[in-house]
């Protein structure tokens, strides 16, 4: 097994492939991870779409973002000059590099690259689209933390991501594409799932691992909150 500072490898291909579990297209440029036999995948059947990309070139904020981060990925390309693969930068939680840039605010370029990466995501979301998808989460789950449903629908649906609040079934407030989305975000942010991922855990079995935990979750929010009403 892995341990936490192994990180896996993420690499931006120069060749035209496909996801060997989605079948999507990963033409140059996109990035892909190895599964091994299970072959190349795009992040998202990778399970590690929800990381954020933190550019090489600030060593500190680097290193405070990969200590911070459970989960972390090394993003590679290839060099036809020097025929090696080098390091573009890493692949971290975003609450991670959230908490190394407050570590850093000090620091002007940091403060700029935060300001940019809040700006760009805001371009990416869809806000009307966003609050009628947090919306139905909330009236699936009530008992949801305030909240925690737009967090779990901006993150669903960022445009272009390929993730599930993307899909037709979600455009449509589908039941079952909104709860996905909400046990997806449970997995990552509530069980140890990222620490088997780090370990070197096959994301299956990770998943498997902390299936009954995710369903324990799901079925605590979906309660709703008992009113009594006076006499």
């Amino acid at each position: 097994m892995k341990n936490k500072h192994d990180d896996l490898k993420v690499f931006i291909t120069n060749r035209e492939s496909a996801c060997d579990e989605c079948r999507a297209d990963l033409g140059r440029g996109r990035w892909v991870f190895l599964a091994g036999e299970k072959g190349a995948l795009c992040l998202s059947c990778a399970d590690l779409d929800h990381l954020v990309f933190l550019p090489s070139g600030d060593a500190a904020l680097t290193m405070r973002a990969r200590k911070n981060s459970t989960l972390s990925a090394v993003v590679l390309k290839w060099s036809r000059a020097r025929q090696r693969y080098e390091r573009q930068g890493l692949l971290v939680e975003e609450t991670a590099l959230d908490k190394a840039e407050e570590e850093c605010l000090d620091d002007a370029e940091v403060r700029e690259r935060r300001r940019q990466r809040e700006t760009e995501k805001r371009q990416q979301i869809d806000q009307e689209y966003v609050h009628q998808f947090a919306q139905r989460i909330r009236d699936l789950f009530p008992s949801c933390p305030k909240g925690r449903e737009i967090g779990i629908a901006e993150h669903a649906c960022l445009k272009y991501s390929g993730r599930v609040g993307r899909s037709a079934a979600a455009k449509e407030f589908n039941e079952d594409a909104v709860r996905f989305a909400v046990a997806a975000h449970i997995r990552h942010t509530m069980t140890d799932y990222h620490e088997l991922l780090a370990r070197g855990h096959d994301r299956h079995e990770a998943r498997q691992a902390v299936e009954s935990e995710v369903a324990r979750s799901m079925t605590e929010w979906e309660r709703r909150v008992r009113r009594d009403v006076g006499a």
